[in-house]
């Protein structure tokens, strides 16, 4: 299905099912917000790469606004719903202050099961030991899935785009893994050398050499 939707470009990916708050305060999205709002509209939020409006893009409904301020700064709840393709950006709209775009919404698989999901929850959890994060998802680890964890699998905005950008469960899941099994060494490197530089001018206890071994 293609149409017409208000956009509102920003540097973060949003992925459907996602909550996401934001602070409101430039006029063009005041009003893009209030008319959404009003009239039960989605709009949509195609990241911004290195300046560029990415080619797709996240539709999201405003679910509640939590605060107005006198001066019409807004405080809001949001949802991500589904994953569309930009086909034109249309930047001036006759009485708006906001741009649109004609999109194509895609069909998308977020029901798939992917073999290596328990790996990759195990994996995820082992980066967070490494970091010392802890991220409590309020949902039993066999019901998560791609979009649920993305965000805390420790990836670039590039790579969360990339994640977007795949319609397939299973892809997504094996994108997160592959991800993982390369991320997860590296930063346990960096740990182990951190620790080397910590215990520096430390008294160590360390074995000597057996120049008897292997007589």
């Amino acid at each position: 299905m293609t149409n017409f939707i208000p956009i509102f470009p920003l540097e973060i990916v949003v992925y459907p099912g996602e909550h996401l708050n934001l602070h409101i305060f430039e006029e063009r999205y005041k009003q893009l917000i209030a008319e959404c709002f009003k009239e039960k509209k989605m709009f949509g939020i195609p990241p911004v790469l290195k300046n560029k409006i990415a080619e797709t893009g996240t539709l999201v409904k405003v679910t509640e606004i939590v605060k107005q301020y006198a001066d019409g700064k807004m405080d809001v709840k949001t949802e991500g719903v589904s994953v569309f393709r930009v086909l034109e950006v249309i930047n001036s709209i006759p009485a708006k202050l906001y741009s649109g775009a004609i999109v194509k919404h895609l069909p998308n698989d977020e029901d798939g099961i992917s073999r290596h999901t328990h790996k990759i929850i195990d994996g995820m959890r082992q980066l967070h030991r490494l970091l010392n994060i802890q991220k409590d998802f309020n949902k039993p680890d066999e019901t998560l899935k791609s979009y649920d964890i993305a965000h805390h699998a420790a990836l670039s905005l590039e790579e969360e785009y990339e994640l977007l950008c795949l319609l397939r469960e299973d892809q997504r899941m094996e994108y997160l893994r592959r991800h993982l099994q390369k991320t997860i060494p590296v930063v346990a490197g960096i740990e182990t050398l951190k620790k080397k530089i910590q215990l520096n001018g430390h008294f160590k206890e360390l074995k000597g050499f057996d120049f008897n071994f292997g007589k």
